[in-house]
């Protein structure tokens, strides 16, 4: 069986570019003991790949030159060397950037495809709604009456930060987006009270207008200007939750950081990161909450879908350009 795959050929340096990658054809490696062998259906891109196209030290291994690359997958296992994995069993694996995958079942989470859309799991009910409950609740602290702000809110992980807020009682949620559609999208489909464009105004006197009381959490996925205006906005004992710095990650040259890091002092913010894979524990609290929020129709989510293996390289290149409405989703 030949499967079609994403090899990575050369580290990006700035802006990743077509001629550092190749789609090839290789042989489908049969499942040995305790693997499975799956047909993808839907792969996941994510920002977080972009620091993986480096040979920088991160927490991640980078990805390996003239090799597949990686990344979430769903699809309908075909053959299955491993107990409780049955063909016809549709699984979560990470085993993406390709048609086909041959994986570890211990590394594949069986998935019902009645009880959600099979993209359901690489989104709002996988890595990046886990990583918007998990940070919120978690990382940030959030608590009942809250002010929030959130960063490219009209994102798959920013969105659900935004309703997640809403639904547990924030006082305000304020989102940013890049452009006047996704603002409105933000406050009349998913509930924010106030949003802006940041590409028409300094974020910090757009986030001044929305925020008059200012912020007690801010979840940063932007980084740069926005991680400035929150650390100016912030209340006392306001808390950051740093999830990603999309605005930096093509930047070739060390980049400045916010220049009132002092008011830090004055408000005893907190700024801290965050990975997801830290937080699998909530897995179980995070798919019951949210399953049933989505479940009775109080927290909406929005995929942008791009078709065909041939464009998975072009559907994470949208992501870095901020295309994407929602979560960034390949059908194949």
């Amino acid at each position: 069986m030949i499967n079609r795959e994403w090899h990575l050929l050369s580290r990006p340096v700035g802006v990743p570019k077509p001629e550092d990658f190749a789609l090839v054809e290789a042989e489908t490696r049969e499942p040995g003991a305790g693997e499975v062998l799956v047909r993808n259906a839907y792969l996941s891109v994510d920002p977080y790949m972009r620091g993986r196209m480096s040979d920088a030290k991160s927490y991640v291994a980078p990805f390996e030159l003239g090799k597949v690359m990686q990344g979430g997958a769903v699809g309908e296992v075909l053959k299955s060397n491993a107990e409780g994995i049955a063909p016809g069993d549709h699984v979560l694996h990470f085993g993406g950037w390709r048609e086909y995958a041959t994986v570890d079942a211990k590394q594949a989470v069986k998935v019902d495809p009645a009880a959600a859309p099979l993209s359901a799991y690489l989104g709002v009910l996988g890595m990046t709604g886990l990583t918007a409950y998990a940070g919120l609740l978690r990382t940030a602290s959030f608590k009942e009456g809250d002010s929030v702000f959130v960063s490219g809110a009209a994102g798959a992980v920013g969105s659900q930060v935004g309703q997640i807020a809403r639904l547990k009682g924030a006082s305000r949620v304020i989102g940013s987006a890049g452009s006047d559609e996704k603002v409105a999208l933000l406050v009349d489909e998913y509930g924010f009270d106030a949003a802006f464009n940041y590409r028409k105004e300094p974020v910090s006197r757009q986030l001044r207008a929305a925020a008059p009381d200012g912020v007690d959490v801010y979840f940063d996925n932007v980084g740069g200007d926005h991680l400035e205006a929150a650390i100016g906005s912030l209340n006392q004992g306001g808390r950051i939750a740093v999830c990603g710095m999309i605005s930096v990650y093509n930047n070739t040259e060390a980049t400045p950081g916010p220049r009132n890091l002092a008011r830090l002092i004055q408000t005893r913010g907190r700024i801290e990161g965050f990975l997801v894979g830290d937080h699998y524990d909530l897995q179980p609290q995070f798919v019951a909450e949210v399953g049933a929020w989505i479940r009775s129709g109080e927290l909406k989510y929005r995929e942008t879908v791009v078709e065909g293996i041939e464009n998975n390289l072009e559907a994470f290149l949208g992501v870095l350009r901020g295309d994407n409405t929602g979560k960034m989703i390949v059908k194949l």
